[in-house]
């Protein structure tokens, strides 16, 4: 076989292993979504779990048919009590596995909505760093919030990286 080609059996054992992460992610889900459901009756509070795989991590959220305002103390102010559910849950998770889990919570939206602000927010200081032609240093932001503004400074086309120190670590948008 030559160089850069792939042979068939390399092909079937690749699609083996993904379908080993997808099942394995869908595991997680379903480890987390029995542990919320707990907690959901716990709390006595109305919501439904959606499950997905995206990437390598599996996406749990919990949704309401009506009332988020009740979902809304799950959230806590700007996330707080979401992330500490999410650390739970991941414990949840590697209790039963064994193994660590990267699994991302979403409670009524909020990560979604806060996706959607924090791509905005990584576009428009890339956009700010190719106009002036200078750094931009961002407000200090958690893991998730920084992940995903690298992502939109990197399809803008620029680089980005994160300096200082949790609680006050940030991104600095750097020009080419």
């Amino acid at each position: 076989m030559t160089e850069g080609t792939t042979s068939a059996v390399e092909t079937e054992a690749a699609a083996g292993a993904d379908e080993s992460l997808v099942a394995r992610l869908e595991q997680e889900g379903d480890i987390a979504a029995d542990y919320l459901e707990g907690l959901l009756d716990i709390a006595d509070l109305d919501g439904d779990i959606d499950m997905d795989v995206e990437g390598d991590r599996a996406l749990v959220s919990i949704v309401s048919d009506g009332n988020d305002r009740a979902l809304q103390r799950l959230v806590g102010q700007d996330g707080e009590v979401l992330e500490a559910l999410q650390e739970l849950t991941r414990l949840a998770v590697h209790r039963e596995t064994g193994e660590r889990s990267r699994l991302m919570l979403d409670i009524a939206g909020f990560r979604a909505r806060k996706r959607e602000e924090l791509a905005a927010l990584g576009a428009e200081a890339a956009e700010q760093v190719r106009s002036a032609g200078e750094q931009v240093k961002l407000r200090p932001m958690t893991p998730f919030e920084r992940k995903v503004v690298h992502d939109a400074v990197a399809a803008a086309g620029l680089r980005s990286e994160s300096e200082g120190e949790e609680p006050q670590r940030c991104v600095v948008v750097l020009p080419v």
